[in-house]
């Protein structure tokens, strides 16, 4: 029962207050874009994209993760829109200390403190759902503590509600992306971020695949799981020593390109091997360790959102990298209805290459080269989604199907670290080399079965 007195309370109860108003807001201005429609305005407006961008800021928790989210996606949302809500940034007002104390005790019980050898009540970090202690088990271990925000379950669930909002302002301006799948998708793996026994599950499986025994080598460390201090909403993890990925956008070529190949490591590898990728980009996730004074590779932080795929997905993800090389347009339309895009004729397919020519072009071309030429990082993906967003006008519908989502998601995200850092690298002969030993998806699925098993994962998400 809350105390109206406690003004950790006092604050929540604000909170909650605040979605409401927002939730309001975002609703009126659907309205109001859909009146203008009707009367023949142009709908959504700087005045209106500007106030949906604050009514969205103001949250400062998981629907305004959602809308930065969507921002990645090309064709969620209007450009001009989606380039706003990339300036948001997700941080909530952190819990204070006597409340982290109570908090603590509802998770580990009334000796908790006991199970530590120390632990910080101010936080390293707070995020979207939950924020970051820093502390040590008995042995003098560190470790960081991920705590979540209370009552975290409703708020995601008012907010995915007001999803469908933001979703309409797309089908106000045109029908040609059909988004209801990506409404289920974006849905699914945001209620799986609050699942923190899930979270410790895919950090083992991660640990796993990058840093166990049949790992080629060290470039990528994932921290430790500690399940003794770890429940569904407290997660404790190996406190992993790095310094920001920006520090080092200035630094030598030979230092850029290593940490390059530690994420493009991170990234392909789980993913042509097990079919698994890291679906949030966000360059907070990734910070660089040191050897010897100099950058040797990357620390893989944050395992709320993992999309494990079906074999059959990664073989159209192939299937179509062989049938841009070959220029196969048969091989191409079938990688298409292999990830579920139905009813394809040519047009559209040509539409759909402008996309995939872009994410493929580096995997492509053999040659060292930066990740794109021309383009600034918040650009990357610009131009192309654009073009995309006229031909799908001409040609579509076409209802992008869930599993892509996170898929395009994430690639966007790497590329856009990778302009970051300025790396100059053959990217076609690191994804051949990760392609060595050919692909069959029979093999493909023991594999990922025999690893979900390991890390206490039963299914694919």
């Amino acid at each position: 029962m809350s105390n109206p007195s406690d003004p950790e309370d006092n604050r929540l109860s604000a909170r909650a207050r605040r979605y409401a108003h927002v939730g309001a807001r975002v609703g009126g201005m659907v309205a109001r874009v859909a009146g203008s429609r009707l009367s023949g305005g142009r709908g959504l407006g700087d005045a209106n994209q500007d106030a949906l961008v604050a009514a969205l800021g103001s949250l400062k928790g998981p629907m305004m993760k959602v809308a930065q989210f969507l921002a990645t996606i090309p064709e969620a949302l209007p450009a001009d829109l989606a380039e706003k809500l990339r300036t948001l940034q997700a941080h909530a007002p952190p819990m204070g200390a006597s409340f982290v104390t109570r908090r603590m005790q509802a998770e580990l019980g009334p000796d908790w403190r006991k199970k530590f050898g120390a632990f910080d009540l101010h936080p390293a970090h707070a995020a979207s759902l939950g924020q970051v202690h820093r502390a040590t088990t008995l042995d003098g271990a560190p470790v960081a503590c991920k705590l979540q925000y209370p009552d975290m379950k409703s708020v995601v669930e008012a907010d995915l509600k007001q999803l469908d909002w933001l979703f309409s302002l797309r089908r106000y301006f045109n029908a040609a992306v059909d988004t209801r799948e990506m409404v289920q998708e974006i849905g699914a793996r945001v209620r799986e971020e609050l699942d923190y026994r899930r979270e410790a599950q895919h950090a083992s499986l991660y640990r796993d695949i990058l840093c166990g025994p049949d790992a080629a080598d060290s470039n990528v460390r994932v921290p430790e799981v500690h399940p003794e201090l770890s429940t569904g909403r407290l997660l404790t993890l190996g406190w992993l020593e790095g310094e920001p990925l920006l520090d080092f956008v200035e630094a030598s070529q030979e230092a850029r390109n290593a940490i390059a190949r530690a994420m493009f490591r991170a990234w392909w590898h789980p993913f042509i091997g097990l079919g698994i990728i890291h679906g949030d980009p966000h360059l907070g996730n990734y910070t660089v360790f040191r050897e010897d004074g100099q950058a040797a590779g990357i620390n893989l932080l944050d395992y709320g959102c993992i999309r494990i795929f079906p074999p059959s997905f990664v073989q159209g993800v192939i299937d179509l990298y062989k049938g841009l090389r070959a220029g196969d347009e048969d091989r191409i339309a079938g990688a298409y209805e292999t990830w579920g895009f139905r009813g394809l004729k040519k047009p559209l397919i040509e539409v759909l290459n402008i996309w995939a020519r872009f994410i493929y072009g580096p995997l492509l071309d053999d040659r060292v080269r930066p990740i794109a030429e021309g383009v600034s990082p918040g650009q990357y993906g610009r131009e192309q989604a654009m073009r995309v967003h006229e031909g799908l006008r001409k040609h579509g519908p076409v209802t992008i199907p869930r599993e892509f989502v996170f898929m395009d998601r994430a690639a966007i995200g790497l590329g856009g670290a990778l302009l970051h850092l300025d790396a100059r690298l053959n990217f076609c002969e690191m994804f051949n080399a990760v392609m060595r030993d050919g692909f069959n998806v029979e093999a493909m699925a023991q594999r990922q079965a025999a690893a979900l098993a390991r890390a206490g994962l039963s299914t694919a998400n």
